[in-house]
């Protein structure tokens, strides 16, 4: 990381594109500001006021500011051409020049895995997070958990991960070291503290205008080779990571959910229309990502010989008396569970292992 790293990103113009176009044709920050009016306008195809910025070197004094504000606040500035920038990362047509980090960089170039959602989660959203964080944590070494600590999936994914002691990063839409929204800035400590890391590409003084969430959604999509939608509605953001995440080829999964209900709407149509794969367990990532086919990618551990089951779900299971399977109307009758409580519990003995759906929307105890 340089002075020019930083200064580049302050000069007025420029912008990421220009930045990435800049380095393409000079090959790093130093040089371009080393190049002459005549080598930017002609060989970069710089516009003449733009050229002027970078030859005054306007982006300099900011900069100076700028690497103060981060010694201040305990973050590292990583250039793009600095060994420790996420190779992922570089991939991207519109990578950002220079990523602002709160916790250990080195993090980024671990076995990541994005994991996104509807800010308005369900329990059943909820329920599947931790399901599949707590199996991944289970079953892949070398794991981290990407996400956005939005409300709602995100942080829950989080969340998951911290409970699971996986590593975690999240990427913010502001400047850090502030947190957005700022009623998680407790797990966004507990992210730095147990070895994450909190990542943005917005540097202290640039205005913050709340309209950085979507052009952050490219930064989750990128940082991992697959990505996993949990809940979505029809529209919405995280949508918009997944459709990143296919444009970068990265792996792209879903959660199914029940037709009927709004937060799964967008999921069953990335299934429906094949863009998403279907994802129903840690299993399915595991093999969707290729986890599974080198004895280094993915450890699987032991399976426990009894299921590890909440005291809810134990009680639902209780409701199996025999080995006969039991329609979904008949265990709402003996549980006296509301349907949306019910089906969320099933969910969980059936990712646990305890239970199997058959056809008819009935379910057997296993064992």
């Amino acid at each position: 990381m340089t002075q020019e790293d930083i200064a580049l990103q302050m000069t007025p113009g420029i912008g990421v594109k220009g930045s990435v176009h800049l380095l393409e044709v000079f090959g790093d920050a130093r040089r371009i500001f080393a190049a002459t009016l005549d080598e930017l306008t002609s060989e970069a195809q710089l516009r003449p006021d733009l050229a002027k910025q970078i030859v005054r070197r306007t982006g300099f004094g900011p900069a100076e500011r700028e690497l103060a504000y981060c010694r201040r606040h305990g973050i590292v500035p990583i250039a793009s051409t600095d060994p420790e920038y996420p190779p992922l990362l570089r991939e991207i047509p519109d990578y950002p020049p220079v990523i602002y980090v709160k916790g250990d960089p080195a993090i980024l170039t671990a076995r990541c895995l994005s994991m996104v959602g509807t800010r308005e989660a369900t329990p059943y959203g909820k329920t599947m997070c931790s399901r599949l964080v707590e199996g991944l944590a289970e079953r892949v070494s070398d794991l981290c958990l990407v996400s956005g600590l939005a409300f709602g999936i995100d942080v829950a994914a989080h969340s998951a991960a911290l409970e699971g002691r996986v590593p975690t990063v999240a990427v913010l839409a502001n400047a850090l070291p502030e947190v957005t929204p700022a009623q998680h800035t407790s797990v966004a400590r507990e992210i730095v503290a147990q070895g994450g890391a909190l990542v943005t590409e917005y540097h202290s003084q640039i205005r913050q205008n709340g309209t950085g969430y979507l052009t952050r959604n490219r930064l989750i999509a990128a940082l991992s080779a697959g990505c996993v939608i949990v809940e979505s509605p029809e529209s919405g953001g995280s949508l918009v990571t997944a459709a990143y995440a296919d444009d970068y080829h990265r792996t792209v999964m879903a959660v199914p959910g029940r037709v009927t209900d709004p937060m799964s709407k967008g999921t069953n149509h990335l299934i429906a229309t094949r863009k998403a794969t279907i994802i129903r367990s840690a299993g399915d990532i595991i093999r969707e990502m290729g986890w599974d086919l080198s004895p280094d990618a993915a450890v699987q551990a032991p399976r426990p010989a009894t299921p590890q089951l909440t005291p809810d779900e134990a009680g639902l299971l209780g409701c199996f008396r025999t080995g006969d399977p039991l329609a979904v109307e008949e265990l709402a009758a003996l549980c006296g569970l509301d349907p949306g409580t019910l089906a969320t519990l099933l969910v969980g003995l059936e990712l646990a292992g305890a239970v199997r759906q058959l056809p008819g929307n009935r379910y057997m105890k296993i064992g």
